[in-house]
């Protein structure tokens, strides 16, 4: 019997650390052929040359989409999605796969769809039906569900939502959040073997800094500028900041962050990517994580750690209660800290409960339907009204 040949797309360190699983899943099923596309910030050395892990973690990087540009204005941003809709088109006309699987919201996603459609691949989306208010990842995000036939959601509210755009419900899954597989099957790092790989002392309070740009407000400058200041209060704090992604703004918070840590900070370090292992060790072993990833509103309340999140990039998403929001403002940010190292809120923390599923078969549960979901004459949708 043929093997089915799934395409996934992974464009960032972010989406990557979501996807490790499911392909290791896909990888070992012998019913199956992985085809890998790698794109977006993963060939950048401004980002890591996160490439580079993929391959120490013994995939085989099948098509090579190289689309960024040296920066990371609007314009830059869509001659790379020009180029990523191009480089799409031409990789799926050589691999032929079945079925492609995007994550998210990304506009690397946004391509990779959009070629599929008209190769007339069918199309699988995970992370659907969430919502991100204060960027234009919402709208992508919408997009690529329209473009989709099966839909992998992390929770019920998301799945409902998918449904109200019109989705098949027989065709929309609620499988929770594949990132959380890495909390059951990660083995993590002690503090002892992180300051070694870091190089820098892990003392207490650690924090752990991940900013990303606003992508609609346009304030990130002020932003990065307002929670630098804050953390100055906290002058006696380790300080693990994280490279900001690669949209528009991105490498102007990256560029502020260098400043901070070259001029200010004894106890600071800056990485441009962690690598999943590492990250998910600091952020179990940090007292508080600070700034608005993703990864606050979703994997940390899974390692009952309280969360600060800063200005309106995560609005719309389900909170847990371990998630405290604030605006950008010095004042306001290091009172979100403060209440976040307090004694009482800790102990709230620990009570606190994830909206988006328990890891540990996440990953293997999207497999197994993407094994079995029906693919011939399927392409043609009709609007679900009901």
């Amino acid at each position: 019997m043929k093997k089915r040949k799934i395409a996934i797309v992974t464009g960032s360190r972010a989406d990557y650390g979501l996807l490790y699983w499911l392909l290791k899943e896909i990888q070992k099923d012998v019913d199956l052929e992985l085809c890998l596309m790698v794109t977006g910030s993963h060939w950048s050395r401004e980002f890591g040359s996160t490439y580079k892990q993929i391959e120490k973690d013994g995939f085989c990087i099948d098509e090579k989409l190289k689309i960024l540009s040296s920066n990371d204005t609007p314009e830059a941003v869509t001659a790379s999605l020009s180029r990523a809709v191009q480089g799409f088109g031409q990789a799926l006309k050589r691999q032929k796969p079945d079925l492609m699987v995007v994550l998210g919201d990304r506009y690397e996603m946004l391509a990779a769809a959009e070629a599929a459609l008209i190769a007339k691949v069918p199309v699988a989306h995970i992370h659907g039906g969430e919502s991100t208010e204060g960027l234009i990842d919402e709208a992508i995000r919408h997009s690529i569900t329209k473009m989709s036939l099966y839909h992998f959601v992390t929770a019920e509210t998301h799945r409902r939502r998918v449904i109200r755009l019109g989705e098949e419900p027989g065709r929309v899954f609620n499988v929770g959040a594949p990132g959380l597989d890495h909390i059951v099957k990660t083995p993590l790092m002690g503090r002892a073997q992180l300051e070694k790989e870091l190089g820098i002392r892990l003392g207490e309070p650690l924090f752990l800094v991940t900013l990303h740009p606003e992508t609609l407000a346009r304030e990130s400058r002020t932003t990065t500028k307002a929670l630098l200041a804050a953390l100055d209060f906290f002058s006696g704090a380790t300080i693990v900041l994280t490279k900001s992604n690669a949209d528009p703004e991105g490498m102007r918070i990256n560029r502020l962050f260098q400043a901070f840590v070259k001029k200010e900070r004894l106890h600071a370090g800056l990485f441009a990517s962690l690598g999943q292992r590492r990250y998910l060790s600091l952020l179990a072993l940090c007292d508080v994580m600070i700034g608005n990833s993703s990864s606050g509103i979703i994997e940390a309340p899974a390692f009952k750690k309280p969360v600060v999140n800063i200005g309106s990039r995560q609005k719309g998403r389900l909170r847990s209660a371990c998630v405290i929001d604030c605006v950008a403002t010095r004042n306001s940010i290091a009172g979100a800290i403060r209440k976040a190292m307090s004694a009482s809120f800790k102990k709230k923390t620990l009570q606190a409960k994830s909206p988006f599923g328990h890891g540990g078969a996440i990953s293997k549960r999207i497999k197994e339907r993407l094994k079995r979901v029906p693919l011939k004459d399927v392409l043609m949708k009709t609007f679900y009204e009901k």
